[in-house]
């Protein structure tokens, strides 16, 4: 029961992030010991666990996909998309400064966490490194497309989505923004359970997991340390994303009015970055912030440490390890 919860709470803390544009939740399952688990419990979704399930031999194919932890995993995000949605709506409109300062500092100590991981320094890493760091910041200049609410679309933005969601340093969030369909899916169709948007992306999410999953899983076997690079590059990257202090360019027409959404707000279709002009209270309180982040990320690492050094039934352990 103890590792279920610490599972839950981990899997709270994946939903949590994966709400917020910029923030991955692979990042956060990376950080928390979990993450070469998860990748290796959902690639085992394939026809051997087919087989299994329609031979009636349930106790081998809960073995198989370690679906207790699975279970406690998503069901603690599913609950955290769900409470974190309406406390981000609300957050993001009255204190923007002071929720991406706290987050600045989330992935800012990631990147020192994540990075310790890698135990050789060669060119390669060096290079994989880079790449990562480059795609991530490129990524984060891109211009967010225009809403779209048509279910092809949905089912590809639940798949791209999901994609990015369990792939460290990439938001899953932030790629749905670039989709144009964060708002819509994050934001109002959970708050709102408007199943016409959940179910076709949910699709894509369904889809995407056990696919992308067994990609990942190959890729992290065979090139480790340089998968590890590149991820920690893709965290690196992210911070641009997160820049606390930045003003919403809006998306005008060829007259310059601004273009709307169909409940009435403006399209963003960029920020502009700058550096707080004073050092006052806001700026005071938003680098309080970005440490209390980086704290919350050192004491999930000791928590991990703590949690992964005790020992696991064989049947839990996956088949490498960090």
């Amino acid at each position: 029961m103890k590792e279920i919860l610490f599972n839950f709470l981990k899997g709270f803390g994946i939903g949590g992030a994966n709400v917020i544009p910029g923030v991955s939740g692979g990042t956060v399952a990376l950080i928390t010991g979990i993450f070469e688990r998860l990748i290796h419990a959902l690639k085992s979704f394939d026809l051997v666990a087919v087989k299994l399930l329609f031979k009636g031999k349930f106790k081998e194919l809960f073995v198989r996909t370690d679906i207790v932890f699975l279970l406690s995993v998503f069901s603690g995000a599913a609950l955290s998309i769900f409470t974190f949605a309406r406390l981000l709506d609300f957050l993001f409109r009255e204190y923007p400064v002071y929720v991406w300062s706290y987050f600045f500092g989330l992935i800012l100590a990631s990147v020192f966490f994540v990075s310790k991981t890698i135990s050789k320094l060669t060119f390669g890493v060096i290079v994989a490194y880079a790449i990562g760091t480059s795609i991530a910041v490129y990524i984060s200049f891109l211009n967010p497309a225009t809403e779209n609410d048509s279910v092809i679309f949905l089912i590809i933005s639940g798949l791209v989505a999901v994609s990015s969601m369990i792939l460290p340093g990439l938001s899953g969030s932030f790629v749905l923004m670039l989709m144009g369909n964060y708002e819509l899916v994050m934001i109002d169709a959970v708050n709102h359970l408007d199943l016409k948007i959940l179910i076709p992306f949910g699709i894509g999410v369904v889809i995407g997991l056990p696919l992308f999953s067994k990609l990942l899983s190959w890729i992290y076997k065979k090139f480790k340390t340089i998968t590890i690079a590149t991820l920690s590059g893709f965290i690196l990257g992210s911070l641009s994303i997160l820049w606390p202090w930045k003003k919403p360019i809006f998306l005008t027409d060829v007259n310059g009015i601004t273009l709307e959404k169909r409940n009435g707000e403006p399209i963003i279709s960029a920020y502009e970055r700058f550096f707080p002009e004073s050092f006052d209270r806001e700026v005071i309180l938003a680098i309080a912030l970005l440490l209390i982040g980086i704290l919350t990320i050192w004491l999930m690492e000791r928590l991990a440490g703590n949690n992964s050094s005790k020992p696991q039934p064989e049947e839990n352990r996956s088949e490498f390890s960090l």
